[in-house]
């Protein structure tokens, strides 16, 4: 759900009216309070932690709609609590902040279920931005008409964001589900990289198409796994899915 307030800026609701609550988790003071006055003045609610097990506890009560996590925290590292925040809210989408050339740990957040990254030092504008991207993706602050898609044995609820093949239930994080939304919107229609980059993640991702690339793989290890495939790629056009071939 969206509103405009009086200065002209789109605020994210909840699909009850209430702000979006967000999670920032950094051992760094100055960091934590510079991301969390930006994020109020979204009129969002914010908790913060400085640590793993701090988090954990946080996010148990908080229940946000969002977690921006650092890599390295005191206690344990981003992925440890990564995988305990999943287990307390499966699809919670998550914000690493990750060192600056540190390559391996954007590539192991992402590998390990986090949905997008920001470099230290990292403009707020750039991690607002990001932010509002995973949110709607989300679907904590949308509130749509029902709506399935079917492509072949394959279903996807727009409004419960429930992912169904052959009747199997598939989970998928918050950006796999958008990709997947986007590509069953253009069923049989190949999609090129720019254009899934400017759907799926609604800003310049620097270059790095090589994200597409990643995500498409998980898609295909959540979708096609064992089973006759359904994403296929055209070399140097792009991506599509279609039914499979019985």
């Amino acid at each position: 759900m969206t509103t405009t307030s009086p200065q002209g800026r789109t605020e994210l609701l909840r699909p009850d009216g209430s702000p979006v609550r967000v999670l920032v988790v950094d051992d760094e003071l100055s960091i934590t309070e510079l991301l969390s006055t930006a994020l109020r003045h979204e009129g969002w609610q914010i908790r913060s932690a400085g640590d793993g097990q701090g988090a954990v506890r946080a996010a148990r009560e908080f229940r946000p709609d969002a977690v921006v996590l650092d890599m390295m925290l005191p206690d344990m590292d981003g992925l440890a609590v990564l995988g305990r925040l999943r287990r307390e809210l499966p699809g919670v989408p998550v914000l690493f902040l990750t060192p600056k050339d540190a390559v391996e740990d954007r590539v192991a957040g992402l590998t390990a279920g986090g949905d997008d990254h920001v470099t230290k030092p990292f403009g707020m504008e750039e991690a607002v931005a990001r932010l509002r991207g995973l949110i709607r993706r989300s679907g904590a602050a949308d509130r749509r008409s029902g709506s399935v898609l079917a492509v072949g044995d394959l279903t996807l609820d727009e409004d419960s964001h429930e992912v169904f093949r052959g009747g199997e239930s598939i989970h998928l994080t918050a950006t796999e589900f958008e990709l997947l939304r986007f590509l069953m919107r253009n069923p049989r229609r190949v999609l090129s990289k720019a254009q899934i980059l400017d759907w799926v993640w609604s800003y310049d991702f620097g270059g790095q198409a090589n994200i597409v690339e990643l995500y498409i793989s998980y898609l295909r290890r959540k979708i096609d796994a064992g089973r006759e495939p359904m994403i296929h790629t055209r070399r140097g056009a792009g991506y599509l899915i279609k039914p499979a071939v019985s």
